[in-house]
């Protein structure tokens, strides 16, 4: 543990380092430009994968599952962390950001077919993705294997998640929505660590999708359209 603790420590000294002049701005606020929802797995560096070195640029929430809910009182609900900066900090973008062969919705793929038991609060993220998977599990492709089916269910897992933020009434309507797939396992190209766009504002049509938005039309692909 000393030595994890040590290295963490030394590589923080470097960032402090780095960063010390970053800050002048934000002492007394921020107003980041957009919030991003990230899956909590170590290969997915929620700022590094796009880019970003900039303090005050990102607020970055992350939980298995990249989900945008929460259950309040037997209520599902949009995360206040989500929520925080769209209505207190001016941020009017919101990106879901699954990635390709997701731990959390493999552990609910399982859940769904065969079953699977984990610690209460494991199952209770499994159960909150699983309400939103179970009807993707029913229409996956026959012919498709495993590892396609998990990569399928990303994708879909990301649409529902922009689906219960356009739905929610605590969303302001001018949000931007946007839904990308981080490829580190070369299941869309073999440039490992691009983002793909797959789901802006709920259009999930890649070819609709390149006529809207043709400057980052060879951003956007899909694997499963449904």
């Amino acid at each position: 543990m000393r030595d994890v603790i040590e290295s963490l420590l030394a590589g923080n000294a470097t960032h402090a380092a780095a960063f010390d002049d970053r800050f002048d701005t934000l002492q007394d606020g921020q107003s980041p430009e957009a919030v991003t929802v990230c899956c909590s797995d170590s290969r997915v560096l929620q700022d590094h994968l796009f880019g970003n070195d900039d303090p005050g640029h990102l607020f970055t929430c992350g939980n298995i599952g990249n989900r945008v809910v929460q259950r309040t009182d037997g209520e599902t609900v949009v995360s206040g962390d989500v929520l925080y900066p769209l209505a207190h900090t001016g941020t009017d973008v919101a990106v879901v950001v699954g990635h390709t062969g997701c731990g959390a919705v493999t552990a609910t793929y399982d859940h769904l077919t065969d079953g699977l038991e984990e610690p209460p609060g494991i199952e209770h993220c499994v159960d909150l993705l699983a309400d939103h998977l179970e009807a993707g599990v029913d229409a996956l492709p026959a012919e498709v294997d495993r590892e396609g089916a998990i990569n399928r269910l990303v994708e879909y897992n990301v649409d529902r998640q922009i689906e219960s933020l356009e739905a929610s009434e605590h969303v302001p309507a001018e949000t931007e929505l946007v839904g990308v797939v981080y490829d580190f396992q070369d299941v869309y190209t073999d440039r490992r660590g691009e983002v793909h766009v797959i789901n802006i504002n709920g259009e999930t049509d890649p070819r609709a999708l390149r006529e809207s938005y043709p400057e980052i039309e060879l951003r956007i692909r899909r694997l499963w359209t449904y």
